[in-house]
């Protein structure tokens, strides 16, 4: 199929990419780094039609957005502000798409999803707390991000528990690491500096991308119109 052909060829982009990273080029981000998430985009355009399609390939134009708007992010703060919107809009689009994934399950283990609903909001509590001393006017913006991508990965933990397999395994580590990536990039911006943290942001974030396409797509696979 047409589709698998962006996918394979964004992993082997991406080990490019993320090789010239872990070197040191970072100023080759600018001409690589815009051209990425388009693959994926492309890659879900010739993947088989589904209901949510064009919610997921718009989360990725977001996604997209923001990455071109962070390039410029060392220039002035209102890039930073613009690009925060952009994976902000992203993140509400995906907590749409998983909401409106089908159900293979009909009822789920409610103490297992109160344990892992107590999990991520104390991520959430415990990032806060390190952050908000050093964040000064953004504190607001940064308080509603991380309060809705923390919303996201439990939109994603719900779906683990009540999508088929292996695909609700896939968005789940695919948004347990859009989180990651987002935690590094904050506590590298606003709190300490973290050795190779562009390689580490754009690795996991690389993959959070790509784990939620390819987990989408084949929870939809059935789904076809």
């Amino acid at each position: 199929m047409k589709n698998t052909v962006f996918f394979k060829i964004y992993i082997a982009f991406s080990f490019i990419y993320l090789l010239l990273l872990f070197l040191g080029y970072e100023a080759l981000d600018c001409y690589l780094k815009p051209a990425l998430i388009p693959l994926l985009i492309l890659g879900v355009y010739f993947s088989k039609k589904f209901k949510t399609r064009s919610i997921l390939i718009t989360a990725l134009l977001f996604s997209w957005i923001g990455d071109v708007i962070l390039l410029f992010s060392d220039i002035a703060e209102i890039y930073f502000i613009l690009g925060l919107v952009s994976f902000l809009i992203s993140h509400i689009l995906y907590c749409v798409l998983f909401n409106k994934q089908v159900k293979e399950k009909f009822k789920k283990n409610a103490i297992i999803f109160l344990i892992g609903s107590i999990i991520i909001a104390s991520y959430l509590v415990g990032m806060l707390s390190v952050l908000l001393p050093t964040l000064g006017d953004l504190k607001i913006p940064v308080i509603v991000y991380a309060s809705v991508i923390s919303i996201m990965l439990l939109f994603a933990y719900n779906g683990l528990l009540i999508w088929k397999k292996p695909a609700n395994q896939y968005v789940f580590f695919g948004a347990l690491f859009f989180v990651v990536s987002d935690s590094i990039l904050a506590i590298n911006k606003f709190h300490m500096p973290i050795q190779k943290s562009a390689f580490i942001i754009m690795l996991t974030y690389l993959v959070a991308q790509y784990l939620i396409v390819i987990g989408i797509v084949k929870l939809n696979q059935k789904k076809v119109e």
